[in-house]
């Protein structure tokens, strides 16, 4: 293969042989002579993106020749348990390996957006530098080759996951992941998600093209779609310019944008233990399916795992503070507010979260988080086991389902594989 490598298989899709071979392909072209490697994965919240497979075997090839070290793309997550390695890359790596990305602190500036552009970007509304910024171990590693493991696909923040975000975002800093999220919230997520080329991703790719360029970062993409009702791999780019990153896209708009005939008046969304325990990610079970949800329509959310509201306990918060308001009402509160104005991107979550009075959010949590804090927030409550008799979640499948008293639902089984929207409504946004 000749490199960039961007292999495709929608018919039979990629098995773990023929990814294997693909990688092999790669450490031949990129790292046969490389001694000390940097991988960064995502964290268990993309446990399947098949970003662990290829970690684990990046690791496995090459720990004989390089010093390999790991620093999980986490943002604003928490660093992850040894238990969520072992989950995610298997328990050979030593975690002494593992490098957590502390996104307050452990941040090298590499230049910045001038308010300028972002005046631009933004049409008008935001005048603010940003930060281009990343983990300085990047820059101060002295390494040979630095490898960014993950899967592409549709996002509410920038349009589509991963690329230069698993850099700017994933192991930035404050300033870069307030900002960002911010400018996508103000030019309205409905026009961004699915969408490649955004005002986010251009003010990050262009970032990254001015002042990361010298680092040796080379991107794994991957690209899942369901294949036989179950999620299989069917793309694999690996590159360091943006022709890979939009050969991904285009397979991952065809695989896993979902446009409906009809617009959901019911739709039940299961937010996976493992991977969901805040509204800050469980909430891509709004982001995901907003665009196809009718107007005075109901989503319901199964999320038998959600203990708090953000990953990181200051925004938890914020939003414990002032709820998935309207976006009006969270825009006035930034400007009066100076805690929530020097987190911005928590503001930006309480906006994509909030629904704007257009239709119903119903949280349905186990026991780690009360009805009293989740109708604080401004959602409707149910507990979970009630809900889960009414919607046995073993019954359902993806998609549209008629229940036994003839109602009528949509369900998802995993928000974050993709995004749902009313055909006409995706069109007019675009």
């Amino acid at each position: 293969m000749s490199y960039p490598i961007h292999a495709v298989d929608t018919d039979n899709t990629i098995s773990d042989d023929a990814l294997i071979k693909i990688l092999d392909e790669f450490i031949q072209q990129k790292a046969a002579t490389a001694k000390r490697i940097l991988i960064l994965p995502p964290d268990i919240t993309r446990f399947y993106s098949k970003a662990g497979f290829i970690s684990a075997y990046l690791y496995k090839a090459l720990k004989d020749q390089a010093e390999i070290y790991f620093l999980p793309a986490l943002g604003t997550h928490d660093p992850m348990s040894d238990d969520e390695i072992d989950a995610m890359f298997g328990p050979d790596i030593p975690k002494s390996l593992f490098i957590p990305h502390r996104w307050r602190t452990d941040v090298k500036k590499f230049g910045e957006i001038s308010p300028q552009r972002m005046l631009e970007l933004s049409e008008g509304k935001l005048d603010y530098t940003m930060d281009v910024a990343a983990n300085k171990i990047l820059d101060e590693g002295n390494w040979d080759l630095i490898v960014s493991v993950g899967q592409i696909v549709p996002h509410e923040v920038i349009g589509m996951a991963n690329y230069t975000k698993n850099i700017l975002v994933g192991t930035g800093g404050s300033d870069t992941i307030h900002k960002s999220h911010f400018l996508g919230a103000v030019y309205g997520m409905e026009r961004i998600m699915g969408q490649v080329n955004t005002p986010v991703r251009q003010a990050l790719n262009e970032g990254f093209d001015e002042y990361l360029r010298h680092l040796p970062i080379e991107f794994i993409l991957t690209v899942l779609g369901n294949k036989n009702d179950k999620l299989a791999l069917q793309g694999v780019f690996c590159g360091n310019q943006t022709e890979t990153y939009t050969q991904a896209c285009k397979l991952s708009q065809k695989l896993n944008l979902n446009l409906l005939e009809k617009p959901i008046n019911k739709a039940v969304v299961y937010l996976e233990p493992s991977e969901f325990k805040t509204t800050w990610l469980g909430n891509k079970a709004i982001y995901r399916t907003r665009m196809a949800m009718a107007d005075g329509g109901d989503l319901i959310v199964l999320a038998p795992a959600l203990h708090r509201f953000g990953e990181d306990m200051e925004i938890d918060q914020l939003i414990r503070k002032f709820g998935y308001k309207t976006t009006d009402e969270t825009l006035a509160a930034v400007k009066q507010n100076p805690q929530l104005a020097s987190n911005l991107s928590a503001a930006a979550h309480l906006i994509h979260g909030t629904t704007d009075n257009r239709f119903n959010v119903t949280y349905c949590p186990a026991d780690g988080v009360s009805k009293e804090e989740i109708e604080s927030v401004n959602y409707q409550y149910c507990h979970y086991q009630e809900m889960i008799k009414k919607y046995p979640i073993e019954t359902l499948k993806d998609g549209w389902n008629t229940m036994p008293d003839g109602e009528e639902i949509f369900y998802v089984s995993n928000p974050a594989l993709g995004l749902w929207a009313y055909k006409d409504k995706f069109i007019e946004a675009v």
